[in-house]
């Protein structure tokens, strides 16, 4: 009769050792991990994709708007070049389903290298009746316009009373409802001197507010309840006092009201805002040794820093949500943040953080480096309960999807792929068999089932990720000189995988040699 000795153990990695006896199941102290905040799915859903770079996104009513360098989209899985349905610069798309709307303003006639337009930023005002829309642009449609219009979001149409003449390049909107912020490379609005950063009515009137940046503005962030605009870019003095990348404004006149000394080397550069309820998390890019490249949370009401990862690989977007920090990076080394990956040559360029701790989250879809800068993914929006991303990314999951991805909330549709069991030892009586653990993009802890001739002799679950897989083991005790046929599979609670690894072990008989095949 055959029994099991049941001596089972994870022998490297974050999985703590396991060892069981008098049972024929156990499961590991892995399973201790500390509960993480929900994340989405890391299997991307089927989304409509764009022929060039999406800069930009904005949810509103329903809709998910996208924005940036393109000329055309084309329905999911189509390939480049095929199937493509004409939008200059600008698209929409239902925010459930994913369908592209009718909605297609074409944004055109810009200057310098981007002579056919481009789109760099979209705001919707909090109530959802209008979209503004930055940029480099000379067009909406026939309509002559300067970097800076408003669309009526009911209808698709171009609003006649937010026509500002911005000098050049909007990079950045936010809007509190009644003001509207303007930040870029521009020094003049309306014909009147507006260096970098700008603030108008809703109605598209000039406002006194003005601050003097020496440098173009990236990011914007209006805090209502304080009246004053974060604002992020490539500076270093505003308003005739040094001011390194992020600097906090009154929201009325313009006046500096607290700066960050310390936050960011020389080198670093702020490229996102974004508020959440009490605190703010910016994202930067660094260039040369020493630099900054991760994200900073730091407290609204006061500016006090709350956390900073020491992430290298530059962020180029990061949004709340629920608990968890989403980011668009190239993130390539977070080896002393905690949750993080060592320096291995490989990107993860999509990452989901604790907002309390920075912690980083087992969330790890991934896109390639795309056109352009060769950085992924550059923009996030959130609709409902769906993550929306968009960049200059061509690859998704190892995947071809270009600009355009989504992930909802759905249990992960993805497997796991079975490890290759391997025959460590064997001896009469006795058969020790060996795998290295898989990953899985959206679980960490999986469970590995065992079975001797079609029946179930053990089940461990151990953590990994794609950097750290532990060594696991098991060992059996079966009669001496029987010949058995082993066979492994793993599962992320959700889905297993479909073809389980096998291995055929003729035990020795007493003084007889091993065999395993």
């Amino acid at each position: 009769m055959h029994q099991s000795k049941l001596r089972e153990k994870a022998v490297t990695g974050p999985a703590a050792a396991l060892m069981c006896a008098g049972a024929l199941l156990c499961s590991p102290a892995a399973a201790a991990t500390p509960r993480e905040p929900a994340t989405f799915s890391a299997d991307p859903l089927p989304t409509w994709q764009t022929d060039g770079i999406v800069w930009s996104l904005a949810y509103a009513r329903g809709v998910v708007y996208a924005a940036g360098s393109f000329h055309a989209v084309r329905p999911p899985g189509a390939a480049a070049g095929t199937r493509q349905i004409p939008r200059h610069n600008f698209a929409a798309f239902d925010a459930v389903t994913g369908r592209l709307l009718p909605c297609s303003p074409s944004f055109t006639g810009g200057v310098g290298p981007y002579s056919g337009g481009t789109v760099r930023a979209l705001k919707a005002s909090p109530d959802g009746r209008v979209l503004y829309v930055g940029g480099n642009f000379g067009h909406v449609g026939s309509a002559a316009v300067a970097n800076a219009v408003a669309l009526d979001t009911a209808h698709c149409t171009l609003r006649k009373d937010f026509r500002p003449a911005v000098s050049a390049t909007v990079r950045a909107i936010d809007t509190t409802g009644k003001t509207v912020y303007l930040g870029g490379d521009f020094d003049q609005v309306d014909g009147q001197s507006r260096h970098r950063v700008a603030a108008l009515s809703r109605t598209g009137s000039l406002l006194p507010f003005k601050a003097d940046v020496d440098l173009p503005v990236r990011a914007l962030a209006a805090v209502p309840g304080q009246h004053e605009l974060l604002v992020g870019g490539d500076f270093e003095w505003v308003n005739g006092a040094q001011a390194h990348s992020l600097v906090a404004l009154d929201g009325t006149d313009g006046a500096t009201v607290r700066t960050f000394p310390g936050w960011l080397p020389p080198g670093s550069r702020v490229k996102s805002i974004a508020p959440g309820t009490s605190r703010f998390y910016i994202g930067a890019e660094g260039d040369g040794l020493g630099v900054f490249d991760g994200r900073i949370a730091g407290r609204l009401r006061d500016g006090t820093m709350v956390w900073k990862d020491t992430c290298l690989g530059a962020t180029q977007a990061v949004l709340p949500h629920n608990g968890v920090l989403y980011s668009a990076s190239h993130a390539h080394d977070c080896s002393r943040t905690p949750g993080g990956f060592p320096e291995r040559g490989i990107r993860h360029t999509l990452l989901a953080q604790s907002v309390t701790d920075r912690r980083i989250l087992h969330w790890f879809p991934d896109t390639d480096g795309g056109l352009g800068e060769g950085v992924g993914p550059r923009a996030l929006t959130v609709a409902g309960s769906t993550l929306w991303v968009g960049g200059e990314f061509t690859r998704v999951n190892d995947r071809p999807q270009q600009g355009l991805t989504r992930f909802g909330t759905a249990a992960p549709a993805s497997v796991p792929r079975a490890p290759a069991l391997r025959l460590l030892s064997t001896r009469p009586g006795e058969v020790t068999l060996g795998w290295r653990a898989a990953w899985d993009r959206n679980t960490s802890a999986l469970t590995y089932r065992l079975y001797r001739d079609g029946k179930l002799i053990s089940r461990q679950t151990a953590a990994s990720t794609s950097w750290e897989l532990p060594d696991m083991s098991y060992t059996d005790s079966v009669a001496a000189g029987t010949r058995h046929r082993y066979a492994i599979e793993v599962t992320n609670a959700t889905r297993t995988s479909p073809r389980p690894s096998s291995l055929s072990v003729t035990v020795p008989a007493r003084g007889g040699r091993t065999n395993g095949t």
